[in-house]
């Protein structure tokens, strides 16, 4: 049994009986420590969805990480800048209305978090370093735009890898 403690008891409650249907484990609550019963790798694998959803990510979201191709990757925004002001580049990640974080997610193919001063990116292990480098360009204090062309030529660059591998004219 594992037992893990969340801030964000009550959103995990109220995916309980999915994350249990999910991921063959059974679920209980003491205050705001949850338990998990079940195997060691469906123990481990509800830890980091418990923990994927304290960082703001849906339920649905989460649950991508059974797929042993998606990853779950935090980024601690302290531990890129010196700066003080951690809202202004919260903000910047963000973007006006999440403008910024949406086009991320967009052209990375990846999912993104900001939750105090840590960044969370759900991914598939291709598209989820591209996503990584997005955040902590901005988090360096790149322009928007420059992040936006970067992730550009990435896509552009994996769809081209895909399309000449499918016609089998590399070798």
């Amino acid at each position: 049994m594992e037992k893990i403690y969340s801030q964000s008891a009550g959103k995990i409650r109220q995916n309980k009986h999915k994350l249990e249907k999910e991921l063959n484990v059974k679920i209980s609550f003491t205050g705001k420590t949850v338990n998990i019963e079940g195997r060691a790798v469906e123990e481990y694998l509800v830890s980091n969805i418990v923990e994927a959803m304290e960082l703001g990510f849906t339920a649905e979201q989460a649950l991508l990480l059974k797929d042993e191709e998606v990853i779950f990757e935090k980024i601690n925004i302290k531990d890129i800048t010196k700066r003080h002001d951690l809202a202004r580049v919260r903000g910047r990640i963000i973007g006006t209305h999440g403008k910024t974080r949406e086009h991320i997610e967009e052209l990375s193919d990846c999912f993104v978090s900001v939750h105090d001063n840590v960044v969370g990116i759900i991914g598939k292990s291709e598209d989820i370093k591209k996503a990584i480098q997005a955040v902590t360009s901005i988090i360096q204090g790149s322009k928007q735009s420059k992040v936006y062309s970067y992730l550009e030529r990435e896509r552009a660059k994996s769809k081209q890898k895909g399309f000449d591998e499918d016609l089998g004219l590399r070798e």
